[in-house]
């Protein structure tokens, strides 16, 4: 027979409502009590009806994250760490995948928003103003998105632009490329213009190729460019444009560094163990995940106590970059 609240209640000598309230609004339960109860639903294997709950608090103790592309490298260490920040928060985490459509996210977003108590929105695409719109109707948390007021944490890209262009620059290189993300990416506009800033400052021509998508075939794709530009240096959106770029210069002969140096963004496990090993900008993801879970349960409806924060980035270099040829 399944342990009910009741023997709960009987175990611990409290009153059934106060073992309510010590599973939807514990902050309400003293200390010692809230103990008891605990230890009693432990030793009897109680564990409380979620629905039921969520019918008396308004909360469903659910949370939803959406990604814009799940295969990408870069998003399963957020993942990862984000439902491990929720499931210590007592919630559960739904995740879902985009493949970098607006549409979809916000076919997405509207779907979740009467099962969840926020949604998470990572590296979304929508408009900002569809954004700010969504939110009147579910609490939201952008991940790597600034959009105007809307509580977000941000990975700081821009430093890390900064950071990849001066390293370039401190090798020799003054004719750098800049492989460009997707269309409308908050991420990208950052790159380009740090990148912009940093060449310019350092006396170096920056030439841009793209929008691009944010993938392997697409750094593929732009070998044939990269190479009749001239560039000896290119700074990629991603460590996947990243690595496809490099896999295909290698099948044509190119040696890296000594004729083309290559950087990419996110530090990817991928970027450790490609030949030769990735310079690249490690984002803090896992961090970004958790500060993201904390901020959504930190606002209320209306999206207070809330706010943007911005984690830093680091440039690790590796091998595949070197000086300028000759």
């Amino acid at each position: 027979m399944a342990v009910t609240i009741r023997d709960v209640a009987n175990a611990s000598g409290v009153h059934i409502s106060t073992v309510s309230r010590t599973f939807s609004a514990p902050h309400l339960v003293n200390a010692e009590t809230r103990v008891r109860v605990l230890a009693a639903a432990d030793q009897l294997g109680y564990r409380p009806n979620r629905a039921a709950r969520a019918l008396i608090t308004g909360r469903t103790h659910n949370i939803g994250l959406i990604v814009a592309d799940i295969a990408n490298p870069f998003f399963p260490p957020l993942i990862k760490a984000a439902e491990a920040q929720a499931r210590q928060r007592d919630y559960h985490l739904f995740v879902a995948d985009t493949n970098e459509d607006a549409t979809v996210e916000e076919e997405l977003v509207r779907a979740l928003a009467k099962q969840v108590d926020g949604v998470l929105l990572c590296s979304p695409r929508m408009s900002n103003q569809l954004i700010e719109r969504l939110r009147r109707e579910v609490p939201l948390v952008a991940v790597n998105r600034r959009v105007g007021n809307v509580p977000a944490v941000l990975m700081n890209v821009a430093q890390g632009a900064r950071m990849a262009i001066e390293h370039l620059l401190q090798l020799g290189h003054r004719t750098i490329a800049l492989a460009a993300g997707p269309r409308g990416s908050w991420t990208g506009r950052e790159l380009r213009r740090a990148a912009t800033a940093a060449a310019r400052s350092g006396g170096a021509t920056l030439q841009v190729f793209g929008p691009n998508p944010p993938t392997e075939q697409a750094g593929r794709a732009l070998a044939d460019s990269l190479l009749r530009s001239g560039a000896t240096a290119v700074l990629a959106y991603n460590d996947l444009m990243a690595i496809g770029l490099m896999e295909e210069l290698k099948s044509r002969g190119v040696q890296m560094p000594d004729e083309l140096s290559v950087v990419g963004i996110d530090d990817i496990a991928l970027s450790r163990v490609t030949h030769p090993k990735l310079t690249t900008v490690a984002t803090p993801t896992s961090a970004a995940g958790r500060a993201a879970v904390d901020m959504l349960l930190s606002q209320d409806r209306d999206g207070a106590a809330a706010g943007q924060i911005m984690l830093d980035t680091t440039l690790i270099i590796r091998e595949s970059t070197g000086p300028p040829p000759g």
